[in-house]
Parts: structure tokens; sequence; C-alpha cells
């Protein structure tokens, strides 16, 4: 049974994929907001599994090093997640306060990622 931080987080994460995938096709949705919703979406996965566990995370956005965090506690995340997912770390921030929007994911990789961690985290879950 998961703690109520985790379910919550996890639910979260599945509404910011559900948001990848409702909004991927539309054309006049910026490539940059289909990455914030795959960031969070990767975002709330990870911090989800490291709670389910009552392993402590920080308050960032930072994919690759909350990634760390799960290195260091043992928690183990799909190699595609842990090569590619740091790619998305700029669409948390970096657009939404004046800067240029990043380009360096594509949205089907996106969607990929934001598909991958969510399934990961289910089903550290279920096991």
């Amino acid at each position: 049974m998961i703690n109520e931080v985790a379910a919550g987080l996890l639910a979260r994460a599945r509404d910011d994929a559900a948001a990848v995938r409702a909004v991927i096709d539309v054309a006049g949705v910026t490539d940059a907001i289909v990455g914030f919703h795959a960031q969070q979406a990767v975002e709330k996965s990870v911090k989800a599994v490291l709670a389910s566990r009552e392993e402590s995370f920080p308050f960032t956005h930072d994919l690759e090093g909350l990634l760390e965090r799960c290195a260091e506690t043992n928690v183990e995340v799909p190699a595609q997640l842990e090569r590619s997912a740091g790619l998305l770390t700029p669409y948390a921030v970096r657009h939404r306060y004046g800067g240029e929007p990043p380009d360096l994911v594509d949205r089907q990789t996106a969607l990929m990622l934001a598909t991958l961690a969510v399934e990961w985290a289910t089903a550290q879950f279920a096991s």
C-alpha cells in the first residue's frame, strides 16, 4: 500500500501524462507546453516512487538530481529514463520565466518519457 503523498504525486503525474497525450497533435499548442507537461509527469513519477519508499527528495524540478537521489537510495530506474529524462528539465522553468523555450526534445520523445515514467512508477506500487 502506498502512502498518501506518493498516491497524490502519482495521480498528478498521470494527469500531466494525459495532458501530453491530449495536446500532442494540437498545432496551436507549443512544443514548450508539451515539454512542460512531460517534465512534470516524469518529476512527479520519480518523487512518487521516492515517497512510496519513505525516502526524502528535494523540492526541485531538476530531473537529473532526482534520478541521482534514486541511485543514492537504490531505486532502480529504467535506463531510457536515466539517459534522457534530464533533457526535459529546462521545460520546467526556463520558458515559464521569460527565457527562450528550449528545443531539446521532440513531441514523441516527450510523450514516450512521460508514459515510461508513469508506467514505471505505477509498477513500483504494484510490487
